[in-house]
């Protein structure tokens, strides 16, 4: 048999997962999950954007009362990506699967504490020997990333809430930015992930990891 992996074969490189074929019942997975954590970044996005609206145009009171609904919109995503990426994890290593996986690029992101945290994840990489180890750090440094960003955007919007729309505000307005940009750029990495994970997942046991995702969008019951 042989043991080395055709450029073409499911886990082989993450270009080729991510253009590769899914049986019907790993893409409708796959697109339930990703369509979930687009709906919840899309509700914080447009609810931030319509309060940065609301303060340029002076409407400095219903700015700060649509800031206030941006913490729990927040957290409904951060919640969604670290469960998910979290199942990843353990099923990953408990099964001893080998997901294609590629460093994280720093170019990719805006805040200092998330290229400093990008740049270490990608050395770590580069030095890792396998390719389920890459995988596994890959999915823990995400999972911290959110996890920093959901703090930093709380801290950044209940300040704002507390100190009012002031010129000494600017700072806490660029941190929330920030944060979203960030925590974009970390779902859009976890899809990648949940990409690659499910075309090397063994057909019987997808209902195993759907049950042990927090948030159950498809149902494991899968003929």
């Amino acid at each position: 048999m042989n043991r080395f992996k055709s450029q073409t074969d499911p886990g082989a490189t993450v270009q080729v997962d991510w253009f590769g074929w899914l049986p019907e019942a790993k893409m409708r997975v796959f697109r339930a999950y990703a369509e979930d954590f687009d709906a919840y970044y899309f509700m914080l996005s447009v609810t931030l954007d319509e309060a940065i609206g609301l303060r340029d145009s002076g409407s400095l009171i219903k700015s700060l009362q649509a800031v206030l609904l941006t913490p729990t919109l927040c957290g409904r995503l951060t919640n969604r990506l670290g469960g998910v990426l979290n199942s990843l994890e353990k099923h990953v290593e408990s099964c001893g699967l080998m997901p294609s996986v590629s460093p994280l690029n720093p170019i990719n992101f805006q805040g200092r504490l998330g290229k400093q945290t990008a740049r270490r994840s990608s050395l770590l990489c580069r030095v890792l020997l396998s390719q389920q180890s890459q995988f596994l750090s890959k999915t823990r440094t995400l999972r911290e990333m959110i996890h920093n960003l959901d703090g930093d955007y709380r801290h950044a919007a209940e300040q704002l809430s507390s100190d009012g729309t002031t010129a000494e505000s600017a700072h806490l307005w660029e941190a929330m930015d920030t944060s979203q940009f960030d925590l974009n750029t970390c779902l859009r990495e976890s899809t990648v992930l949940l990409k690659s994970f499910l075309r090397v997942l063994p057909d019987e046991q997808l209902s195993q990891f759907l049950k042990s995702v927090p948030f159950q969008l498809v149902s494991p019951t899968l003929d």
